[in-house]
């Protein structure tokens, strides 16, 4: 954390005689959420419901925020992050979002989960002109500065990792004939949409394309048609509960096909695990931060860091959960954020200072990833590694590839 801060002061000082934003620590201005001693952060994630396994993200947020206010804050003020369940229901964001920003009046929200619910709040944070910070959804929409200035994404976009999947297979799989099975809502079709952009001629190469809904209990009749369908490549486009049962059901049935599995569900812990670690092998996902239970990890500073960070402000939670690597890099990004604004916290200095990032080495990117924005670029990171499991982890392998937004 301390190279951090030291990397921070440095990249404002620089930033601030260039672009002559050092005005803002002379002169405070503040919009709702913001005061000499609060600022007021709104977030709300799926604590219940289908998706309840990335409830571990809001709690990893919620803790990292204490653990900032306990070191003194943001510019000496104290964060107020106030995350709400929204239980992964577009119809129950709605109705959150309107309470913190009308009523709490937060400065901004940050890391929302989900393309459904996410898509369900876009517009109306940009008519309200509030930022909706970093989201926890890779779909492609979120890069779109023109139309929504006030929406910005983190991870990397989904179509384009769909696209790396499809060239991967047609390169390194022998006849292949395909087998999807996709999440029905704005999530699972942008994967979908960049995979068979990835196919191009082949797209004919998918023999069996079947859905689910988030609320449906199981996947095990979709399995069984994939399997029956005489695909040979799985493409699991799924969320963490019906991610792992699509594994194990797959196993079950003694169907072996090559196997990829959407990045948003590449925990070991939240979906290796319950799928079974025999049942799991030789998958192959897109990666972009260090997996914890990734052994050469082990001796780099912002690995150890996370780690004496988890065992004081998350004590008894499962390492093994990529969320918690997630939640902390999100995080330790909307940290930066706050800190480039000074005493200027207002809506529109936040949005400039988070489209201001050039370079910037976030803890716990892979080597060779690095955040950079700007005014018309809004995907923060734009490049992923692939991953195959091995053993009990994901071993990365070939290049780090270039994922930008469509």
């Amino acid at each position: 954390m301390k190279t951090n801060r030291r990397m921070f002061i440095g990249g404002v000082s620089a930033a601030a005689m260039v672009s002559g934003s050092g005005v803002a620590f002379a002169q405070k201005k503040y919009s709702d959420g913001a005061s000499d001693t609060e600022i007021k952060l709104g977030h709300t994630g799926p604590y219940s419901g289908p998706a309840s396994s990335y409830g571990a993200i809001g709690k990893c947020i919620e803790a990292y925020w204490k653990s900032v206010n306990a070191a003194g804050g943001v510019n000496g003020r104290k964060v107020n992050f106030i995350t709400l369940d929204d239980g992964y229901n577009p119809a129950k964001i709605v109705e959150l979002i309107r309470q913190l920003v009308e009523q709490e009046k937060v400065l901004c929200t940050f890391n929302t989960l989900g393309t459904a619910n996410n898509t369900a709040i876009h517009k109306y944070m940009n008519q309200k002109k509030v930022p909706m910070l970093y989201v926890a959804t890779g779909a492609s929409k979120w890069g779109n500065p023109k139309e929504f200035p006030w929406t910005m994404g983190f991870q990397p976009d989904y179509h384009t990792e769909g696209v790396i999947y499809a060239k991967h297979i047609l390169a390194n799989v022998k006849d292949p004939k395909i087998g999807v099975l996709m999440q029905n809502d704005d999530y699972g079709k942008d994967y979908f949409g960049g995979f068979k952009e990835g196919l191009g001629k082949d797209v004919g190469k998918i023999v069996k394309h079947v859905t689910f809904e988030p609320t449906d209990p199981t996947v095990d009749s979709q399995i069984i048609q994939l399997k029956d369908s005489g695909a040979n490549v799985f493409f699991n486009i799924a969320t963490p509960k019906a991610a792992a049962q699509a594994i194990r059901k797959a196993a079950d049935l003694d169907w072996k096909p090559a196997q990829y599995l959407n990045n948003v569900s590449a925990s070991v812990g939240s979906v290796m695990k319950p799928a079974g670690l025999d049942n799991s092998q030789g998958i192959i996902t897109a990666q972009y931060l260090k997996d914890p239970t990734d052994k050469q990890w082990e001796n780099t500073e912002d690995f150890k860091a996370w780690v004496a960070w988890m065992d004081k402000w998350m004590p008894g939670a499962n390492k093994a959960d990529a969320n918690y690597v997630f939640g902390y890099a999100v995080a330790t990004l909307m940290l930066e954020t706050l800190k480039k604004c000074g005493d200027n916290l207002t809506r529109e200095n936040v949005m400039k200072q988070a489209t201001n990032f050039q370079k910037f080495k976030l803890p716990l990117l892979l080597p060779g990833i690095t955040i950079s924005t700007s005014a018309t670029d809004y995907y923060p990171i734009q490049a992923v590694q692939l991953a195959r499991f091995k053993g009990e982890s994901w071993d990365l392998f070939g290049d780090v590839m270039s994922a930008e937004g469509s």
